[in-house]
């Protein structure tokens, strides 16, 4: 799993639906953004199915769980995922790999393709901020009652004068989750230290409660709240459904999407993620 999830968007690039303004677009909406934001979504979702062998449960979801990738096993994710705010629309198209090192470790590792779309002017696109991190279980629902994780993640300036944070941060968080007949639910989070010229560190929190409806199908529902990550910036708050249906054991469909509840026109009108899951 990734996302920060903790996931789908956090520097509109990775799965962390959490926004941020368009690298200092600051631009009136335009009529004609509803109409670029779908042609976007549908640009990345062909490159998102483009990938032929690749596409957690954390995605769809912005908030991650505890359970990491079984030993010796991978999931990888091709992904596509958006936001818009009023001054247009920004996100990413890019391979989550992981893979289950140890009994109760997984390894971690993205690389997003980000783009930028203006409600005026040039989109711009390039390799975004590529990521690293390691989740560990340290606590099992069976004996204590909760599975409870760490998931520190380090994200590396991006390479694209374009597009990307062009400096490192690292988000720590801890996250617990508990599975019963056909429910199951988990989040958490924790703070990234984000400290640059224009950016400041902050803090993420979110959960998650999924019904399962068939053996393939899962459902859910999703809170999130994020305080202000750059200077002069708002905090916000979004709501989101997931769904993610199980084509046979290797290959899985997901997508979520949501609005913005708080400075939404700012920080999040909506977003949304799409990806194909391949395990084995």
């Amino acid at each position: 799993m990734s996302k920060y999830n903790l996931g789908n968007n956090f520097y509109a690039c990775e799965r962390f639906a959490v926004t941020r303004d368009l690298s200092g677009f600051v631009l009136p909406v335009d009529p004609t953004v509803f109409d670029r934001l779908m042609r976007r979504f549908w640009i990345s979702l062909v490159a998102l199915l483009a990938f032929p062998a690749v596409a957690l449960a954390g995605p769809p979801y912005i908030s991650d769980d505890p359970e990491p990738t079984d030993d010796g096993h991978f999931e990888i994710y091709a992904f596509s995922n958006g936001t818009l705010t009023r001054d247009g629309v920004a996100g990413g198209t890019g391979i989550d790999f992981n893979y289950g090192g140890a009994k109760d470790l997984q390894l971690t590792a993205v690389v997003p393709l980000a783009y930028g779309d203006p409600a005026h002017g040039k989109s711009e696109q390039g390799l975004g901020n590529v990521e690293l991190a390691a989740k560990y279980k340290f606590l099992h629902q069976e004996e204590d009652g909760w599975d409870v994780a760490v998931f520190p993640r380090l994200f590396l300036p991006s390479a694209s004068s374009q597009v990307g944070d062009h400096h490192a941060s690292l988000f720590l968080p801890l996250f617990l989750g508990k599975d019963w007949e056909e429910w199951s639910t988990f989040g958490g989070g924790g703070c990234v230290l984000n400290q640059s010229r224009d950016s400041k560190n902050f803090c993420i929190g979110g959960w998650v409660l999924v019904r399962n409806l068939t053996e393939q199908l899962h459902i859910g529902a999703e809170l999130v709240h994020q305080t202000a990550d750059y200077k002069g910036g708002k905090d916000s708050t979004s709501v989101g459904a997931g769904v993610v249906y199980d084509l046979n054991d290797h290959y899985h469909l997901m997508g979520y999407a949501g609005p913005g509840l708080e400075n939404a026109a700012l920080t999040n009108r909506y977003s949304w993620y799409a990806a194909l899951l391949f395990t084995f």
